[in-house]
């Protein structure tokens, strides 16, 4: 199918209940579907959006394009959950009807206020001229599922940005309300944070840009947060065209965060010790992660696994990508770590515990035939070096292969090039994380069909990717020259609906 622009922008109303119930049929019945993460029932998914807590349930919206593995006419689609890992779709909740969002109703964020749940969000209008034009539009949404829309924007693009200008985040401290935007400041063409700050949501002061590092961010920041884990205030955010000399990464843009010391936003001012951003996640494919603070206090987190600007495989399925599990988010030492929710555990079943000394073998099958939704934890102990074959078929030809040593110089690298179907290589098939030296190895691995997420030592790092494998590939080998001593647990992994 040719996607031109009048296609892409083609009111719902011009696609059959047909042409629908295909497309959905398409991506239910794909080899590279999902048991256990958030995926769109047709077309493309995209960023999460209104991460939040509301009528004793967790709520969460995605970025939809229900025709197509292409970017278009974006509406947000609705899922609750008891929780935060079964979760009930509600369907497409906020569409583009209005005036303020007629070519999409694009990121942002959510906020309980008294009985009911605020939307915010970028609305998207393009003029005959195809000049962009973004509104930042609020909605309310009641116990029932009921979604109202306000009339009018909340504001619109300050005269110092371009039409790069998107993505609010709608914070309450102090019975003030904040919302810290992404945006392209027009006189410099550079990435910044925009900040607004209200009363009553009705009347918004512009607080000019937030002031959290010297360095340059690049042409444009995309889906920023601001987060408090452990009481830290964290901004996690996307930097596009950031200099890879401030931070290294090698995915076509990074998901990154800086922790600070103290915020004081009436003042626009983050201060920070850390140096530089540092990557979110050291895998291929994560991307518009959102945070918020749940009632308990805790810093949750969920990301989009996808990039913008990549085709993946199941493009040619007309559907594509979807949501990393939940991981809520501490700091130790200094050092952020993510962890999967408790209630993970619960879609364990037909545990085997794995475990050998020093032996000779320089093979050895974890797991022959495996099912291809499992999760397996792998302790490596201090001076081993070797290799981890995900997804393999018998005679290693194609893996995704976790290579690693333990010893002094120590080290994990994910190699993706020979897991399957290849894309993206243009952006290398190889993360590397550098490991304590000389100390024991954790790996907690959640591999779901097409979609693998590694935490590294109790998520001191995550690596997450997309990966396409053969159906001869379901084997777990554990590779060596001289025997590797492991003990760990597999589980096969339930469906969560």
């Amino acid at each position: 199918m040719k996607w031109t622009r009048t296609k892409r922008y083609l009111p719902y109303s011009a696609w059959t209940a047909e042409e629908l119930l295909n497309l959905q049929q398409q991506a239910a019945n794909s080899n590279y579907q999902f048991y256990y993460h958030i995926r769109p029932e047709s077309g493309l998914l995209n960023d999460p959006n209104g991460f939040s807590f509301f009528n004793n349930q967790w709520h969460l919206f995605y970025q939809s394009f229900p025709f197509g593995a292409v970017h278009g006419l974006k509406s947000w689609f609705h899922l609750v959950s008891n929780d935060l890992v079964h979760w009930d779709r509600k369907g497409l909740t906020l569409k583009p009807d209005s005036a303020f969002d007629s070519h999409g109703t694009y990121s942002g964020s959510a906020h309980v206020i008294d009985d009911k749940l605020f939307l915010m969000y970028t609305g998207n209008v393009r003029d005959k001229n195809w000049t962009r034009h973004p509104y930042q539009n609020g909605a309310w949404l009641d116990k029932n599922n009921h979604l109202t829309k306000m009339l009018h924007p909340l504001f619109g693009q300050p005269e110092h940005t371009t039409d790069h200008f998107r993505d609010p985040q709608l914070l309450n401290i102090n019975n003030t309300y904040y919302a810290l935007l992404g945006a392209q400041d027009k006189d410099t063409l550079t990435g910044k944070i925009a900040l607004f700050r209200s009363h009553d949501l009705k009347k918004w002061e512009d607080l000019g840009y937030l002031s959290f590092t010297n360095n340059n961010m690049g042409y444009m920041i995309e889906c920023p947060n601001l987060v408090f884990i452990d009481g830290k205030p964290t901004l996690i955010f996307c930097p596009q065209g950031l200099n890879k000399n401030i931070t290294s990464y090698d995915n076509i843009y990074p998901n990154v965060f800086v922790i600070g010391d103290t915020v004081d936003l009436d003042k626009s001012f983050f201060s920070t010790s850390q140096v530089a951003p540092v990557n979110l996640d050291e895998g291929f494919d994560v991307y518009a992660t959102q945070a918020f603070n749940g009632p308990d206090g805790k810093a949750y987190a969920i990301s989009w696994v996808g990039l913008p600007d990549i085709s993946y495989p199941t493009d040619k399925e007309n559907w594509a990508h979807c949501l990393s599990q939940v991981k809520q988010l501490t700091i130790k030492n200094g050092q952020l770590y993510q962890h999967p929710v408790p209630a993970m555990a619960n879609l364990r079943i037909n545990g085997r515990h794995l475990s050998a000394g020093n032996k000779s073998h320089r093979k050895v099958f974890l797991m022959k035939r495996s099912s291809k939704h499992f999760e397996l934890k792998l302790t490596i102990a201090a001076q081993q070096s070797g290799k981890l074959h995900l997804a393999a078929d018998e005679n290693l030809t194609h893996s995704l292969e976790l290579e690693f040593s333990t010893t002094e110089n120590a080290f994990l690298t994910v190699e993706r090039g020979r897991s399957g179907i290849s894309f993206a290589e243009n952006y290398g098939t190889k993360r590397s994380i550098t490991l304590p030296s000389s100390k024991a190895l954790d790996l907690d691995i959640f591999f779901d069909n097409s979609v693998c997420e590694i935490f590294v030592n109790n998520g001191l790092n995550v690596c997450t990717l997309r990966v396409f494998p053969k159906a001869d590939q379901n084997n777990i080998i554990l590779e060596s020259n001289r025997g590797i001593n492991y003990n760990g647990t597999w589980w096969n992994l339930k469906k969560i609906n």
